[in-house]
């Protein structure tokens, strides 16, 4: 029955965002060239103050109360694999540049992070667990942002937030790369369709604040839409190698 009623209500904010958007479109295309099909408007100020946060919220509930099942399953998995606990936990830039606590299902052994290739992980990292390359692969790992997202410090899609000490602290961005912080980080985001892992950060940092400048519902769709592919063919999934150039 709540299932039913969470379905019904997500159609229904998926209805009326799809024709604002529509009635939007039809009215900026009236008196004017048809603008060139590469190029974006401008951030849609009212989808990315209000509705986007609805949404974010409604996918959220309607992510917990279908996966509960499967989430369940990887959390007993993870438990039987390797000592520790379920969920990995790891302090993160979020809005505003300020630091929040993402949560992951757990994928390497304990204290892996301080251990080997460090922020690095590629295909071969005997830190990963045996459940964790499971969850990995298919990007499941990630489902517990969910709860981030409720928590009002993540978004289905937005910049992901950085390490608060990789790249670099968050005193050494520059003005205008702070600006991908304007928006609440997401799991998913315009970076990880453009190369996932495999982006130097510079050049992330500059595909995440274009999407700052042109957040809307139709690019979110269009990055959503795309993610699943990238996840369905576990495209760009793996560090080839550090993706951090430091100036000399």
């Amino acid at each position: 029955m709540k299932n039913s009623t969470l379905l019904k209500v997500l159609k229904t904010v998926f209805v009326i965002a799809g024709a604002k958007f529509l009635i939007k479109a039809v009215m900026e295309k009236r008196g004017r060239k048809k603008a060139d099909s590469k190029k974006l408007l401008p951030a849609d100020s009212v989808y990315r103050d209000k509705i986007k946060r609805i949404l974010d919220c409604v996918l959220a509930l309607f992510v917990i109360f279908a996966g509960a099942v499967p989430m369940g399953i990887v959390a007993a998995a993870i438990k039987l694999d390797s000592p520790g606990p379920v969920l990995f936990k790891q302090k993160r830039l979020g809005l505003g540049g300020q630091e929040f606590e993402i949560w992951k299902f757990r994928s390497m052994y304990l204290n892996a992070e301080h251990a080997g290739s460090g922020v690095y992980s590629g295909k071969e990292d005997d830190r990963v667990t045996r459940v964790g390359k499971v969850i990995r692969a298919t990007s499941m790992d990630e489902l517990p942002q969910v709860f981030n997202i409720l928590r009002g410090e993540m978004s289905l899609v937005g910049p992901r937030p950085p390490l608060t000490y990789h790249p670099w602290p968050i005193e050494e961005y520059t003005k205008e790369q702070r600006k991908m912080f304007a928006v609440r980080p997401g799991i998913t985001g315009w970076a990880q369709i453009h190369g996932r892992k495999d982006v130097e950060w510079h050049r992330r940092i500059e595909l995440n604040n274009w999407y700052v400048d042109h957040v809307s519902f139709e690019l979110d769709l269009k990055i959503f839409v795309k993610t699943i592919f990238k996840v369905l063919t576990n495209a760009d999934n793996v560090n080839k190698g550090k993706t951090l150039q430091k100036d000399t």
